[in-house]
């Protein structure tokens, strides 16, 4: 068994630069890499839903495993999104992720099919199983139909022994509960900062141990200094403060859908990393404005050194 990597405090998913002609800029994601790793945020997702994955070929993928699980080696942990439209497929880039060393994988249910918790259960215990590296959750029944329901949750984690994390992203906090009653607390849970969601302080306060953020792409410090597990009443007023004053940040994070706004902000900031791939539009030009404006309220390009 691999050592594992257990994510907690900011846990940023980053997103896919292209150049101008559409190709991956691998340069250009070294340096956001750089950018998180000297900001306070503790491990990355790369090719999680902000990354595009849906739009990149499977060569393209197995390229940024390949580059970029050696470059965040000793940098920053990395894990990579993997899920493919079946197990299968899924399992084949699972094993290649950890052929290349990666810290860890991420898995989703596979989109569009909306399979019955018995078979969600199956893909995610051959998925989990067929690697030794770190496995992390991301539920997100927005973006792919199905829940994965919290008896299913606790069921996975009772069966393997690499399931490090559970991303939620959906708004019922008693779902939180359930993941961590049934898992004794010892099941990493962390949430998405989807201000719509609002469960960053109800994901700490149930004993979460951070968030999988978007936010955190333009304003790491802040976000990490937020997502802090609770070990003391000061970290609770700490979280509380942060998260109130940086909320409108955080709604520009999500002023389109998720990678649009994101990519954009990050554009902004003065990092190329191009427009999401069609049909992906960019934000309409009102939208820009108010993210210009925004950017320049919390004066991030200064803070952060950024042309």
């Amino acid at each position: 068994m691999a050592r594992l990597i257990y994510p907690s405090g900011s846990w940023v998913a980053i997103v896919t630069p292209f150049d101008a002609s559409g190709e991956i800029d691998l340069g250009v994601m070294r340096d956001l890499v750089d950018f998180q790793a000297a900001n306070g945020t503790s491990t990355l997702l790369i090719m999680g839903s902000t990354g595009e994955p849906t739009t990149l070929t499977l060569d393209e993928r197995k390229r940024i495993i390949r580059e970029m699980a050696a470059y965040c080696k000793g940098k920053i942990h990395a894990f990579f999104g993997v899920t493919l439209g079946s197990t299968a497929m899924t399992i084949d880039l699972a094993r290649y992720a950890q052929e290349q060393d990666a810290d860890g994988i991420v898995i989703v249910v596979p989109p569009y099919l909306a399979p019955p918790q018995d078979s969600v259960f199956a893909y995610l215990h051959e998925v989990c199983s067929s690697v030794d590296i770190s496995v992390g959750l991301y539920n997100n029944p927005a973006r792919v139909i199905t829940n994965i329901d919290p008896a299913t949750i606790v069921r996975l984690f009772n069966a393997v022994p690499n399931l490090v994390a559970d991303k939620e992203a959906m708004p019922s906090v008693g779902q939180l509960v359930q993941v961590i009653e049934g898992t004794q607390g010892k099941l990493p849970v962390l949430c998405c900062d989807a201000p719509v969601y609002g469960l960053v302080l109800p994901t700490l306060s149930l004993g979460g141990r951070g968030t999988a953020n978007v936010t955190g792409n333009v304003h790491p410090r802040a976000v990490a200094a937020m997502s802090k597990p609770w070990e003391s009443w000061e970290d609770v007023e700490n979280t509380r403060r942060i998260y109130f004053d940086i909320l409108p940040l955080m709604d520009a994070t999500y002023a389109a859908p998720n990678p649009v706004a994101t990519k954009a902000m990050v554009r902004l900031l003065g990092f190329p990393v191009g427009s999401c791939r069609k049909p992906l539009p960019d934000p309409s030009p009102r939208i820009i404005t108010a993210m210009e404006e925004v950017i320049a309220r919390f004066e991030l390009k200064q803070l952060y050194g950024l042309k």
